[in-house]
């Protein structure tokens, strides 16, 4: 199976995130261009896969997560103690017919990513 997919853990709650927006560019040099929006459910996980496999490229990626709304709402307290908000996660796409699973693990202070399978 090729084309893109992520999905968001909330790793200081053991569960996964829902209802986090994400936003997905494509890189050309200095520019931006976003390609597309998205939401996670109830499992963490946007419904299909952001880029199919017949419309992945070899290009430069941007994942947009925002993790501030998504903070905010699961920890009363965090609002004005609010530490990452918007994280974006660059990537390079060098063999478009591989499949990219690019997750967010993430808690109040801080998160990680990785290239999954």
């Amino acid at each position: 199976m090729a084309g893109l997919t992520t999905h968001v853990l909330d790793t200081s709650k053991g569960k996964p995130a829902s209802k986090v927006k994400i936003q997905l560019f494509k890189i050309n040099k200095l520019e931006k261009f976003l390609i597309g929006k998205f939401v996670t459910n109830e499992d963490g996980r946007v419904e299909g896969p952001l880029i199919s496999a017949e419309n992945l490229e070899e290009i430069n990626y941007e994942l947009l997560f925002f993790a501030g709304d998504y903070l905010k709402k699961e920890y009363i307290n965090l609002d004005k103690n609010l530490f990452l908000n918007q994280i974006p996660i660059r990537f390079n796409v060098i063999n478009k017919l591989e499949h990219y699973h690019v997750p967010l693990l993430l808690s109040p202070f801080g998160y990680s990513t990785y290239r999954g399978s």
